[in-house]
């Protein structure tokens, strides 16, 4: 493998929200894998805001891996960002394994609950955005399940929209939410006005994360994936 394919320039691709603290921590994140990887990281999300994937794109020259900075892969992974990339007639676009489920994520998970006061025997109510892809809501329980074996107790996911049981009515008075939300913005604040004996803070910028995505990036080098 020649060195040029060992450098591919990352694209992070979010969601995209209003919500100013979100796209703060995705460049945070862009940034610190900047420097793990030292290759070039650049940002693109895939609706609310900009830089489109599309405009991030042609700021980048290929071949390029782009990894979809989503806990499930629900339609923006399977779907839409395929098809933004394919919109620009790229052919050297690599797309990563989305970032969930992933044990780095249970262990910065465990560690925002712990922060939010959290300890072990007490309850958990596991949230996330929810989806009406059922294959999204497999990688959900497949995270649940994860955080459960770490906390050690049994977790059946919650949501905040779209899939059921709907967290508001889920969460007891005495649970502990650990959002499944990499970045703030309107569904943790959602999550904070739920009567709940704390909340634990979006995953955010932590250092399994950087692990992560070094490991998504490096995974394409070697896994043969497909370009868009």
């Amino acid at each position: 493998m020649r060195r040029a394919e060992l450098n591919r320039p990352l694209l992070l691709v979010a969601h995209g929200t209003r919500e100013p603290a979100g796209p703060r921590v995705i460049e945070r994140l862009a940034a610190a894998a900047a420097q793990r990887l030292d290759v070039p990281v650049h940002v693109g999300y895939v609706d609310v805001i900009g830089p489109t994937v599309a405009e991030a794109l042609s700021t980048m020259d290929g071949p390029v891996v782009a990894l979809p900075a989503f806990l499930a892969a629900g339609y923006h992974v399977r779907t839409d960002l395929p098809e933004q990339i394919a919109a620009t007639q790229r052919g050297d676009v690599v797309i990563a394994e989305p970032l969930g489920p992933a044990p780095e994520i249970t262990t910065a998970l465990l560690d925002r609950l712990t922060e939010a006061g959290w300890r072990p025997g007490r309850p958990v109510r596991f949230a996330a955005a929810g989806s009406s892809d059922e294959r999204a809501l497999t990688d959900v329980r497949t995270a649940a399940d994860q955080l459960g074996r770490r906390c050690r107790q049994w977790l059946t996911p919650s949501y905040v929209t779209t899939a059921s049981p709907a967290t508001g009515e889920a969460c007891r008075p005495t649970d502990f939410i650990a959002p499944y939300l990499l970045a703030p913005g309107l569904f943790h604040q959602w999550l904070a006005d739920i009567p709940a004996a704390g909340i634990a803070d979006p995953i955010g910028v932590h250092p399994a994360i950087v692990d992560l995505i070094t490991r998504r990036y490096r995974a394409t080098q070697t896994s043969g994936a497909s370009a868009a």
